[in-house]
């Protein structure tokens, strides 16, 4: 914990405007500036090279580096100056803090970020709860919680759901774009803020969609556990990101059939929304599970063990997503069809509210690194040391 005399301090340089470095940022810098020095992972992934650009690390440029880490470990394993050596070099595990910190320093409104920082899961599940008990007790006072209708549209109404859902959709875009809008104008300087080029946005969502930076830097993985190389958290990432983009596509394409070609709900396979929904909630599922199950495993030293409750909450809260909604599809014309869908969708309004305060964040501001990357690696070195 901070002392009274740091805090003090940092208050004052506040109120001067004076840029306030904070000791997880001052631990990046530092390691950077021995990394710089050593450069034996300099080929390992997009941070060394962008590291190497460098001869100082400001505010904007740990926040750069540290969003631009994907915490594969490599670097790690390989490092002489690893713990117990006296300099201490971990450079996962420091990048981690910071981008927790990050989380919450650009999340809008900065007060939920900084609550579901330090409560991540028991957030998750109180919200789920109390979304819950809310639309059931809805149902309760229609005498419809023992419903065993065939469809759930006949429960709530779809005028309801979009009453419910669309201002929290609204508020979620708001505030990922008020976070992503901060990032981006505070790691551009530290890339000479220049445009972002056609070539550049492409090979930046080349990496986004493939996960490059989750294969070690040399194409057999990650560490997780030990120093055994495992694809397994590029793979369950694949599953979980594709999975999610499957269900958000299932919505969208229903959205367009309802409104624009005047095809209500419910639609059963072989149609576009259900198959886009069944694939992704099985793939959602699928990789939840196996990341779930990893993070439990993990090595203490690869990452920040006080984001633990963070990241479990999300993935808790995608895992209860999927598997309400396709428990959801198999309950129909069942007494259990009500309850539910009450579940389900709690979870669904649960995961929305903390998208923008949580793990979902490193996929924004990950994604705008490496924009930064990309457009920074086609300018001239600006320390003339090494190749570009």
């Amino acid at each position: 914990m901070q002392s009274l005399e740091a805090l003090t301090r940092d208050a004052r340089a506040l109120a001067e405007g004076e840029i306030v470095i904070t000791a997880a940022e001052s631990e990046v810098a530092r390691q950077m500036t021995v990394c710089n020095a050593c450069r034996y992972c300099e080929g390992f992934c997009a941070v060394f090279p962008a590291m190497t650009r460098r001869l100082e690390f400001g505010k904007a440029d740990v926040h750069f580096l540290a969003n631009l880490c994907h915490n594969c470990g490599a670097c790690l394993h390989a490092c002489q100056y690893a713990p117990p050596h006296e300099f201490a070099i971990n450079v996962p595990q420091a990048m981690a803090k910071v981008r927790g910190q990050t989380y919450a320093d650009y999340a809008w409104p900065p007060a939920l970020g900084a609550l579901y920082k330090r409560n991540g899961l028991t957030l998750s599940v109180a919200l789920v709860l109390a979304f819950s008990l809310f639309l059931a007790l809805m149902l309760s006072l229609r005498g419809a919680l023992w419903d065993a209708g065939g469809s759930f549209h006949e429960l709530f109404q779809h005028n309801l759901l979009v009453s419910l859902f669309g201002p929290v959709f609204g508020f979620v875009v708001l505030a990922l774009g008020m976070g992503a809008w901060r990032f981006w104008r505070d790691v551009k300087p530290a890339t000479s803020g220049q445009p972002a080029s056609a070539p550049a946005i492409a090979e930046a969502t080349h990496d986004v969609l493939r996960l490059k930076y989750l294969d070690g830097g040399h194409g057999q993985g990650c560490n997780n556990e030990d120093d055994a190389y495992t694809l397994s958290r590029r793979r369950f990432h694949h599953f979980t990101f594709y999975g999610f983009m499957l269900c958000f596509a299932a919505t969208s394409v229903a959205t367009i059939y309802h409104y624009v070609l005047g095809w209500t709900a419910p639609y059963e396979l072989p149609s576009l929304p259900k198959l886009l929904g069944v694939l992704g909630g099985v793939s959602l599922c699928i990789g939840t599970a196996g990341l779930w199950s990893l993070r439990k495993r993990r090595h203490p030293r690869q990452g920040d063990a006080a984001q633990k409750p963070m990241d479990l909450g999300f993935i808790a809260l995608l895992f209860l997503t999927s598997a309400s909604g396709l428990a959801l599809w198999l309950s129909r014309g069942t007494p259990a069809l009500a309850l539910l869908l009450c579940l389900h969708l709690g979870a669904v309004m649960a995961l929305f509210v903390t998208l923008p305060y949580g793990k979902f964040a490193h996929a924004v501001y990950r994604s705008a690194s490496l924009l930064r990357h990309a457009v920074e690696k086609r300018q001239p070195n600006p320390i003339g040391l090494g190749a570009d």
